[in-house]
């Protein structure tokens, strides 16, 4: 999927150019023929501009003439652009012949009369290198995919895109360092994509850097402040540092895009909890366990809730130590086998003095320790 979009954004931009090339008599066939192409598609007429082009350059003298020479690289790269399956049967070093005189007609002296042309050719080449980059990836192949990005970076600078492929391909191979300064270059501009934003947040995560992940998503929050998954990005940021003041601001946001999703749920739920609300903890992991019946972690924090609230001596003791019990059998039921629970358990049934519940989680306890 990756190769089609990056081979469709730069087909665009290169079909959309006109044929407005300068022309002298004897490349008048030439042009009209690159003309005829563009309107009738038939590569018959690529095929007649190659022969003329051919037939123009046979001396060193040829070679060496400008005009007869850019020629030559419009020609070759339209053909390279547009038959990607070499129908027409340039040769397999042609590529690296035409990137090699693009390279070379643009120290000539001459060469601000052919502007036009040149741009032209350098687009033909850029998309002919993405397109080899992009299948490059799908074959793994990643340091040869990297290389065609940077050659296609190369012709087409301005072409912004190509950063996000560099840093994409820079991220597969593991070089996270250059993969954070392509996407850099890439937040920088009006291009910029909430998956190139992600893609950014995530190489930084990858370096350890989480204060630079953030410093991304809070900016691409502001250019797509309509984008979920830069704002879920964010709020999983400070739900693993544990920062739970950062993070109840965005929770309204979050449940109100996202009412049923019951990992949501109980991260807002965890979050109010360690604030010390308990009112909206509560309705929250409740919440959760409405949308995932079996969430051991939602139900075993409810139960930890309740048991919170009678050893603080908050609220109606016996009550709360019912709830916390009633939660934590049902988080037994979930995974049986978790020593923590079954030891709340353990430490709930001895203050309410219930022997025989007492000496059924003894007797458990006493299974799994032995």
């Amino acid at each position: 999927m990756l190769g089609r979009k990056i081979i469709l954004s730069l087909f665009i931009l290169l079909f959309t150019t006109p044929f407005a090339f300068s022309q002298t008599e004897a490349l008048k066939g030439v042009v009209n023929n690159l003309a005829f192409y563009r309107q009738q598609k038939d590569l018959k007429y690529l095929t007649n501009a190659r022969k003329q082009v051919d037939s123009l350059i046979k001396t060193k003298k040829d070679s060496s003439n400008v005009p007869k020479s850019v020629f030559r690289a419009v020609v070759y790269s339209s053909i390279l652009y547009t038959d990607s399956l070499n129908k027409l049967g340039v040769p397999a070093n042609t590529l690296d012949q035409i990137s090699a005189l693009v390279d070379h007609l643009s120290g000539s002296g001459q060469i601000f009369k052919y502007q036009v042309e040149m741009d032209f050719s350098k687009r033909c080449l850029g998309n002919v290198y993405i397109r080899k980059g992009a299948a490059a990836l799908q074959d793994k192949k990643y340091e040869t995919a990297l290389g065609n990005f940077q050659k296609a970076q190369h012709f087409v600078p301005r072409y912004r895109r190509i950063n996000g492929y560099i840093a994409y391909t820079n991220n597969l191979l593991g070089k996270y360092v250059d993969a954070a300064r392509s996407y850099t270059l890439l937040l920088n501009t009006d291009t910029v994509q909430s998956e190139d934003i992600v893609a950014a947040a995530n190489v930084y995560k990858s370096l350890g850097d989480t204060t630079k992940a953030l410093q991304v998503l809070q900016k691409g929050r502001k250019l797509l402040p309509e984008d979920d998954a830069l704002l879920y990005d964010e709020a999983n940021i400070y739900t693993n540092r544990k920062d739970y003041k950062s993070l109840a601001p965005l929770l309204p946001q979050l449940l109100s895009k996202n009412p049923k999703n019951a990992q949501l749920a109980f991260m807002a739920a965890n979050c109010y909890d360690h604030l010390n609300d308990g009112d909206r903890a509560e309705s929250l992991y409740l919440q959760a366990i409405e949308l995932r019946s079996r969430y051991y972690d939602a139900v075993f924090n409810l139960g930890l809730l309740y048991f919170k609230e009678y050893t603080n001596k908050d609220g109606d003791q016996q009550k709360n130590i019912g709830r916390a019990i009633q939660w934590f059998e049902k988080a037994n039921t979930i995974l049986p086998n978790n020593l923590q629970c079954l030891q709340l358990l353990q430490w709930a049934y001895l203050k309410t003095r219930n022997e025989d519940q007492l000496n059924r989680i003894n007797d458990k306890l006493k299974q799994l320790t032995n």
